[in-house]
């Protein structure tokens, strides 16, 4: 990784080429995953089986895109009993962190004659979207457990999964025994942009539902995008990125860690570290160089740091933190003598991770918050997925005839500025 003096010309230049990148999406990407979305509306289930062997499995037909209940059990007889240990306490534990975020409904009555309120909701129907990884070789169990979980708690009656089957038209067990456990309603044996256009216009097989949530392929990215407002959705999620703070307390080794377990994600995944120490940079650089060449990812993540990555040598702490808000990352890790003198000056940051044993993995699977988060600088203004995401929020409005008199003048008169005079009148036919 190379090293940069902040400020200057130069890490001024990588920063943004890093915050900048986009989605990484051509107009040609775009038009054919709008194509494939038209395809499924007016097509269905036959439109769906037509994608579905042309790109993942060859003898997959529509009586199959639904998994089956034989398909559960042969799954939950397959997978060994340490998943099984571990896949519990991870649910336990990102069930109670999104049981504290249920938002309340509230009314009350401080004016008189009046009572206002909100009202909350779930919505009916979610679909949750689950990357295939690899062709089912690796299940991705923690995008089963982040998406389903807080819509569970929402209350949504039906959620639906969808993931892309295997060549032999199989979903991997360890998938299917996720889904059973926290309380997927139906799983089907779709992926990519035709998946995401079943869940929000409904096939013959595939009920249409109202919120759409899940990472995926900068084609499932695209259609979510395409639908937004049609149906609801997570958020446009880019490539994942790191950014940790450190000073001379952290272990380079640690450092380089956890900069990798970023960059092995995607070529476009970014990782940054930033540190008041020239000498720890130096050592997290070396670092890097040596773990990177045994990772099983290793050209991925070279092209990532190759493209994304930057060490960047800060006056002190507080210029860290200062860059850190401007670039708003995805994950932020502050693995530092005392992280907690800092976390009040964070304000743009997905998730933060406090301190040298709370590696970032640590949010991806087993914590309790959730690990889709903002990326590319969104959070700034948006959150991770979490139970608001599956409810909506209605007002509540009652006048006596007493308080309505009493504001009467007022709203007709803010309604003749507008020029809407049956607004007006609707206030006034009351007065008579």
């Amino acid at each position: 990784m190379k090293i940069y003096n902040y400020p200057s010309k130069s890490a001024v230049k990588r920063v943004e080429t890093i915050a900048n990148r986009s989605l990484g999406f051509k107009k040609k990407d775009y038009l054919q995953v709008a194509r494939i979305l038209e395809d499924v509306r007016k097509g269905g289930d036959r439109v769906l089986v037509k994608y579905a062997n042309r790109f993942d499995c060859p003898g997959l037909k529509i009586d199959g895109l639904k998994v089956a209940p034989k398909e559960f059990k042969s799954a939950a007889q397959s997978v060994e009993k340490v998943f099984v240990r571990s896949l519990n306490r991870a649910a336990a534990q990102i069930e109670a962190f999104h049981t504290m975020q249920y938002p309340k409904s509230w009314f009350h009555t401080q004016r008189p004659g009046t009572l206002l309120g909100q009202m909350v909701n779930p919505v009916d129907a979610a679909g949750v979207y689950v990357p295939g990884g690899r062709g089912g070789e690796t299940p991705l169990v923690s995008s089963v457990l982040m998406g389903v979980i807080p819509a569970k708690i929402a209350g949504v009656k039906h959620i639906a999964m969808v993931t892309p089957s295997t060549r032999q038209g199989q979903v991997n067990p360890y998938l299917l025994v996720a889904a059973r456990k926290v309380g997927v309603d139906a799983v089907y044996k779709v992926g990519s942009a035709w998946a995401i256009a079943a869940l929000a216009y409904g096939t013959e097989t595939i009920p249409k539902v109202d919120v759409i949530v899940g990472p995926g392929n900068i084609y499932v990215t695209l259609a979510k995008k395409i639908v937004a407002g049609t149906v609801g959705i997570d958020m446009v999620a880019g490539p994942s990125e790191i950014l940790v703070i450190a000073d001379t307390s952290a272990n380079p080794e640690f450092l380089a860690a956890d900069l990798l377990s970023q960059a092995e994600h995607d070529v476009r995944a970014s990782a940054i570290l930033i540190t008041d120490s020239r000498e720890t940079a130096a050592d997290v650089a070396d670092a890097v160089k040596r773990q990177i060449a045994v990772l099983s990812r290793r050209e991925i993540a070279a092209e990532s740091i190759s493209r994304y990555g930057a060490i960047l040598v800060v006056p002190d702490i507080t210029a860290a933190v200062d860059l850190a808000n401007r670039i708003a990352p995805e994950h932020l890790e502050l693995q530092l003598q005392d992280p907690f003198a800092v976390i009040g000056l964070i304000r743009n940051a997905g998730a933060v991770f406090l301190g040298h044993f709370t590696p970032e993995p640590v949010g991806d699977y087993i914590a309790g918050p959730n690990h889709v988060l903002p990326t590319a600088g969104t959070a700034r203004f948006s959150s991770a997925l979490s139970v608001e995401n599956f409810v909506k929020k209605t007002s509540i409005v009652q006048y006596s005839q007493q308080a309505f008199e009493n504001e009467a003048r007022d709203i007709m008169r803010l309604a003749e500025i507008e020029g809407l005079t049956a607004h007006v009148n609707a206030v006034k036919i009351r007065l008579k």
